[in-house]
C-alpha cells in the first residue's frame, strides 16, 4: 500500500505540477498523513534548486522574482550550500537518480572551482553564467566568510556522501577537498585579532569592518575556520572573538522559558537553522550553552510571541507561527518578536521540526491544508505572508526554501547531521574549541 501511494503521489506531482507554474493552479493531493505531507513538501520545495537551478552553473538562484534591480543570473553561495544538501536529500529518496544527483554536483563544483574567489574565500553572490563577483552592498564586493562557511557546509557533505568509485564522483569529491583546503580561514583574523571579520575585499580590504560575533547564524563559521587541515583558527579567537558580545548572554526568561543565548525573544528563528543543517545539535555542548536547548528554546519563544500575539495581527495562532528573516509587504525584513510586521514565514516553523515535531506539524498543516492556494506553489511554500494585510508573496529565497528541506530530513533521518558529524576535520575542529557530542568518537586522538 506505501509502495502504491508513493508511486501515485508521484504522477500526481508530475501530472498535476509541470505543467501548472503559478500559485493558485496547482493540484493539492488531500487527506495526507503527516509521514506523506513531509515528503511532499520536501520534494515539492527541491524543485526551487532542481528545476530553477542556474543551467549554466547548476548553483542556487538568489530568488525566483527580479528585485534590487538584478534577475536570474544572480546565484548564491550560501544558498546553493543548502541546496547542495538538498540534492543529496533527494537521491537518498529516490527522487532523482544518485548519477543525475553527481553530475550536478560536478557541474557546480566545477563552475566554483573557476568563480572569483578572495583568498579562497567566495563573495555573497555571483554571476551564474561568468563566474564573476556581483556585489552584495557598495563595498561587499569580495570574499564573505560566512555565506562561505554556509556554503562548504553543504559540499562537505557532499563530499562524504559521494564516495563511489567513479569518475563523476571521484571528481567531485576531489575538487571540494582542494577548495576547502584552500580557504585560508585564518586571513578573516584580519593580521592575528582574536576574532574572525565577515568580510574583506581587493578593492576595499576591511573597510566594512564587520567582526563576526554571536549570538548569530555564524557558529558554523567558527567551527569550519577551526577545522581547516591549512588555515585554522586557534582556539581564543574562538573564545574571545565569538563569545565576547553584549549580544552573546542571555539567560532571561520569555513567556516563563530561559533563553541561554542572544538576543531577547531570540531574534528570528534562521539563527536556530543556518549553522546546524549539518551540525548536529543534539547532544552538542560546551562551556557557553547547550545547543540542543538553546535552539529548541529559541523556537518556544518565537512561536509563544506568536500566540500571544500583542499587536493583534489576525492570522496568528498556535498553527500559525514562525517569524524570521523573509520577504514582506515592505520588501526583505529580519521578523522577529521584537520586529513584527504581520508576517509569516514558513521556513521558521518548518525548518524547527527537529525541535518542535508536533507543533511544527501543526503549522505545515494548516499552511497546507487551511491556506491551500494562497500559499501553495511550484517551489513548495511562498516565501512569506501576512493574513492580517491579505499579502502573499510571489517570491522564493534560496535561504529560505533550502532549510526546509534539510530540517525536515534531520528530523526524519537525521541523514544530513549523520555525514556532516562523520567528516574528521570537523570532529577535530570541534574538539579544538572544547565542543563534546555523542558523534563525536570517543576514542579519536585529540
Amino acid at each position: 500500500m506505501k509502495q502504491f501511494y508513493t508511486i501515485a503521489l508521484l504522477l500526481i506531482l508530475f501530472c498535476g505540477c509541470v505543467n501548472a507554474q503559478k500559485k493558485g493552479t496547482l493540484k493539492r493531493p488531500k487527506n495526507l498523513s503527516d509521514e506523506q505531507l513531509m515528503e511532499l513538501v520536501q520534494r515539492q520545495t527541491f524543485r526551487y534548486f532542481w528545476d530553477f537551478g542556474h543551467p549554466v552553473s547548476g548553483m542556487a538562484r538568489e530568488r525566483s522574482n527580479v528585485a534590487f534591480d538584478y534577475g536570474g543570473e544572480v546565484v548564491t553561495t550560501g544558498g546553493t550550500g543548502f541546496g547542495v544538501m538538498g540534492i543529496i536529500v533527494a537521491a537518498e529518496r529516490k527522487w532523482i537518480t544518485r548519477q543525475q544527483a553527481a553530475e550536478r554536483m560536478l557541474k557546480i563544483v566545477n563552475f566554483l572551482w573557476k568563480a572569483d574567489q578572495f583568498h579562497g574565500v567566495f563573495p555573497h553572490w555571483l554571476n551564474g553564467e561568468t563566474g564573476k563577483v556581483i556585489r552584495f552592498s557598495p563595498k561587499d564586493d569580495g570574499g564573505d566568510l560566512v555565506e562561505t562557511s554556509f556554503l562548504f557546509q553543504g559540499l562537505l557533505c557532499a563530499r562524504q556522501y559521494f564516495n563511489q568509485d567513479n569518475p563523476t564522483e571521484s571528481q567531485v569529491r576531489n575538487k571540494i577537498l582542494w577548495m576547502w583546503e584552500g580557504i585560508e580561514w585564518n586571513w578573516h583574523t584580519q593580521g592575528g585579532q582574536n576574532v574572525l571579520y565577515w568580510h574583506w575585499s581587493p578593492n576595499n580590504g576591511w573597510s566594512m569592518n564587520h567582526q563576526l560575533r554571536g549570538w548569530n547564524e555564524g557558529l558554523i563559521t567558527y567551527v569550519l575556520a577551526a577545522s581547516s587541515p591549512r588555515f585554522s583558527i586557534p582556539p581564543q579567537v574562538y573564545h574571545q572573538g565569538w563569545t565576547t558580545n553584549n549580544y552573546f548572554r542571555n539567560d532571561r526568561e520569555f513567556y516563563g522559558i530561559k533563553l541561554p543565548l542572544g538576543f531577547d525573544y531570540g531574534g528570528p528563528l534562521f539563527f536556530a537553522h543556518y549553522s546546524f543543517l549539518g551540525l548536529d545539535p543534539r547532544g552538542l555542548k560546551d562551556q557557553y550553552a547547550d545547543y540542543w536547548e538553546q535552539n529548541k528554546r529559541h523556537t518556544l519563544i518565537n512561536r509563544a510571541y506568536c500566540i500571544d500575539n500583542p499587536k493583534k495581527y489576525k492570522g496568528y495562532s498556535e498553527n500559525s507561527w514562525g517569524l524570521t528573516a523573509s520577504d514582506s509587504y515592505r520588501g526583505y525584513a529580519a521578523h522577529s518578536p521584537t520586529e513584527d510586521l504581520g508576517v509569516i514565514t514558513p521556513t521558521a516553523a518548518l525548518s524547527s521540526f527537529p525541535y518542535t515535531p508536533e507543533y511544527s506539524m501543526k503549522a505545515m498543516r494548516y499552511f497546507y491544508d487551511t491556506l491551500g492556494d494562497k500559499t501553495w506553489s511550484e517551489y513548495g511554500f511562498v516565501d512569506a505572508f501576512s493574513e492580517h494585510h491579505n499579502w502573499y508573496a510571489n517570491s522564493h529565497l534560496a535561504i529560505d526554501q533550502g532549510p526546509i528541506i534539510v530540517m525536515i530530513e534531520n528530523h526524519r533521518t537525521g541523514l544530513l547531521w549523520k555525514l556532516f558529524m562523520s567528516i574528521p576535520d570537523v570532529q577535530n575542529g570541534l574538539r579544538k574549541l572544547g565542543f563534546e557530542s555523542p558523534q563525536l568518537p570517543v576514542n579519536a586522538s585529540k
